[in-house]
């Protein structure tokens, strides 16, 4: 967090044991992972950055979103991170694909950051 958004992909890339680009009309929009935290335990955080370009495709983010996170359960059974509260289009897609949007408010640097978690089925 505190990061700018080249600040974060690089580290995201260099963190994650999956990582893939969104593509549209040819331009990465979106780069998104999974940084597995506990490997004991099937632990991992599912990360997402992406410009607006990729909430004007709502129907290829949802085909594609059950098919990422069961890449994403191929290593982990607890799949857990934070969103920022205000960030409405991402809580609605992520309760879209599964995940439980908790309610505890975490304060990052003065932005409410909420967590999700989905558990492998």
């Amino acid at each position: 967090m505190g990061h700018t958004p080249r600040q974060a992909l690089r580290a995201g890339l260099l963190s994650s044991s999956l990582c893939l680009t969104a593509t549209v009309d040819g331009r990465a929009e979106a780069m998104f992972g999974l940084v597995v935290t506990n490997a004991l335990c099937a632990e991992g955080s599912p990360w997402m950055l992406g410009s607006d370009a990729i909430y004007r495709h709502p129907r290829t983010m949802l085909r594609w979103g059950p098919r990422i996170l069961s890449a994403m359960f191929d290593s982990t059974s607890v799949l857990e991170n934070l969103v920022a509260e205000d960030n409405h289009r991402a809580v609605r897609f992520l309760k879209r694909i599964g995940f439980t949007i908790g309610k505890e408010v975490i304060m990052i640097a003065g932005t409410r950051f909420i967590p999700f978690h989905q558990e492998r089925r």
